[in-house]
């Protein structure tokens, strides 16, 4: 069954630079999940934090883009489907260093 949030799929700005939470707290990360809700930019499951599932049950915004690197997917948290954001992929501010 294909996701059904598209809806939730918006034009973001990052909130970060890198993961917001691991930023302040001085942690590091694998890669990075942005939020395409709200732009909250947290690290993926594979980071020691899971920052970004943890926004999402926090907030419950069902979809993340791979960001660092940029790969052209996303997942839907709720449908558990991946997504292909090919052409659809939030643009690094400049100067980003992955």
């Amino acid at each position: 069954m294909p996701c059904t949030h598209g809806a939730f799929l918006k034009v973001v700005t990052p909130s970060a630079d890198g993961c917001e939470e691991c930023l302040a707290v001085g942690s590091g990360w694998v890669h990075l999940r942005l939020c395409r809700t709200c732009g909250h930019v947290g690290c993926c499951d594979d980071s020691p934090n899971k920052h970004a599932a943890k926004h999402f049950r926090a907030t419950r915004h069902p979809i993340i883009e791979t960001y660092d690197p940029p790969e052209g997917w996303g997942w839907c948290y709720i449908d558990e489907q991946m997504l292909d954001l090919e052409g659809m992929t939030t643009p690094h501010p400049a100067g980003w260093r992955y």
